[in-house]
Formats: C-alpha cells, sequence, structure tokens
C-alpha cells in the first residue's frame, strides 16, 4: 500500500518518529476498520546488523543499503505500509527505494527528521554514556559530513514531512501530544483514494518496471511454424510464375502485399526472427504479425 523513508542525520530522532508514526497508523487502521493492512518497520536490529560495523567503510555501507533494499522489495504490498527506519542520507539511494514504491504501484512519502547536528551529537554522546548503541565518533562525523539533505521538488523527495524532533516533544507514552507532521502523513498514507482524489499520489508502474508477462511453452514453436508458412507461401507464388520474375505475394484481401528479391534472403531473416525472439530482442507484442500473416 505504501513505502515510507525515514531520512535524516545520525540519532535525529528518527526511530521515535518511526515508533511513533507505526502506532498512529494502527490506531487509524483500527478506527477505520481495515484491520488486514500490516505495518512493519525495516531496520538494521531487524536484519540484526550492527551499527558502526555495517558503516565502518564504504564497502559495508554499500552491503547494508543492499541488504535493506532487498528487504524492502521482498516486504512491498498491497496490503502492507513499510516504514524504512534508516540514514538514508543518499539522494540516489532514496531514488532507488522510489523505484520500488513505483514498481509495486503503491504510494511513497519521505519523513525528514531535521535535527542540527550538534544536538546529534549530544544525543549520541547521552546514549553512550548509559550503555546504549551508539556511532563512534569518526563514524558520526563522517556520517553527517555526508548526508544529503531531501528536496521536495526531487520526485524521490516528495511528498516531504518535516519533523523538528530537537523543537517537538513526541515521547513514544506521550499518546496526548502527537505530532501535527505525523497525522499529516498518517492521513496520506490511509486515505482512500478514488477518481476525484488529488491530494494522494499513488506511483504507477512504468514499461521499464513491470515484471516480464511470461509467454507460453510452445510460443517459439508456433511462431517458427508462421515463419515457415509465409515462405512457403512465397516459393508457392514464385513457382506460379511459370518461369518470370515475381516481385510480390498477395497474402490476403485486406493484407498489404511482400514484396522480395531473394528467396534465400528470406530464410536467413526467419532464422535470425526466430533467434531475436528467444533471446527476448524482440517484443512478444509483435509475435502477432506472424499469426495475421
Amino acid at each position: 500500500m505504501a513505502l515510507v523513508v525515514m531520512c535524516g542525520q545520525p540519532c535525529s530522532g528518527k526511530s521515535t518518529a518511526a515508533i511513533r508514526l507505526s502506532e498512529a497508523l494502527q490506531s487509524a487502521c483500527a478506527t477505520g476498520g481495515d484491520q488486514r493492512l500490516a505495518i512493519r518497520i525495516i531496520d538494521e536490529s531487524s536484519l540484526h546488523l550492527g551499527r558502526n560495523q555495517s558503516y565502518a567503510d564504504m564497502v559495508a555501507e554499500k552491503n547494508l543499503r543492499g541488504v535493506l533494499r532487498s528487504q524492502v522489495d521482498r516486504s512491498l504490498s498491497k496490503d502492507s505500509i513499510v516504514i524504512v527506519d534508516s540514514l538514508n542520507n543518499i539522494k540516489g539511494y532514496r531514488y532507488e527505494l522510489w523505484c520500488l514504491a513505483r514498481a509495486s504501484g503503491i504510494r511513497y512519502c519521505v519523513v525528514f527528521c531535521d535535527t542540527e547536528v550538534d544536538q546529534c551529537g549530544e544525543w549520541n554522546n547521552k546514549r553512550r554514556e548509559i550503555g546504549e548503541v551508539a556511532y563512534d565518533t569518526n563514524i558520526f562525523e563522517d556520517l553527517a559530513r555526508r548526508f544529503e539533505r531531501p528536496d521536495s521538488r526531487n520526485r524521490w523527495d516528495s511528498p516531504l514531512f518535516e519533523l523538528f524532533p530537537s523543537r517537538v516533544q513526541f515521547c513514544v507514552d506521550d499518546s496526548e501530544r502527537t505530532s501535527t507532521v505525523i497525522e499529516e502523513a498518517v492521513s496520506y498514507l490511509t486515505k482512500k483514494v478514488d477518481s476525484k482524489t488529488r491530494d494522494v499520489k499513488v506511483l504507477q508502474p512504468t514499461i521499464a518496471t513491470q515484471t516480464a508477462v511470461k509467454t507460453e511453452a510452445n510460443t517459439l514453436y508456433e511462431m517458427d511454424k508462421a515463419t515457415q508458412e509465409v515462405i512457403n507461401a512465397i516459393v508457392e507464388a514464385q513457382s506460379s510464375g511459370f518461369g518470370a520474375t515475381v516481385n510480390k505475394v498477395t497474402i490476403g484481401p485486406d493484407l498489404p502485399s511482400i514484396s522480395f528479391s531473394f528467396c534465400s534472403f528470406f530464410l536467413h531473416l526467419r532464422f535470425k526472427f526466430a533467434l531475436k525472439c528467444e533471446l527476448h530482442l524482440i517484443p512478444s507484442s509483435l509475435w502477432g504479425i506472424t499469426e495475421t500473416i
């Protein structure tokens, strides 16, 4: 149904916002009577990946993004809302997640926790002091320096819901002080869509993102048989010329005439056509031309 991409600096309040958003979505689904809708949060801890180990170097960080992307791809469906609770600090990676949502034909949005780097550093140090999982100082500074801020003008960053955790209090156990931005995000993700809806955008898959339809096992055989019938008709037309040169043959009253020069040239084309169809170099939608002929 939807893909929600959390975005922000390390220790900017993304996990708290993701939990609060998940609870608000569950409450909205219970109130609306849609009990089949599943809400899932995908983060490093759910995949048993450590923060410092996952961002130790560029190779480990690339592997982390690949694992998260694969998990998101498997989890997307029409009856689920997936929340990606990770840094998602690279705009190219957010574009890849947007493409997954478009291929699935679901809604998409970005929730940006806009927290100052100094405040994020204080929260990271506080976590380390109380024994919670925290980033190493060098890893934290590197991630903060490479952060690419989302821009609502980009397709993969729109719609953009901005939160300010350092200014607005939205504790998990404070149910009466729900953030207005989270309420807007919940409304966007759960609103019923019809022909008159304009404020909710459901991404539509394109030809590039759609899975190719598998053809029947005997499709190539039928295609090869049809092309052979065309060649046989041409050979028969040449034979009926009684020694004269035949430059074209008419297949049917409503079909165009076929012009040719050499019969051996058609045999060569037939072989190449069958080979390209087998290698999927020719769209299956064009195979019906041979059946018509």
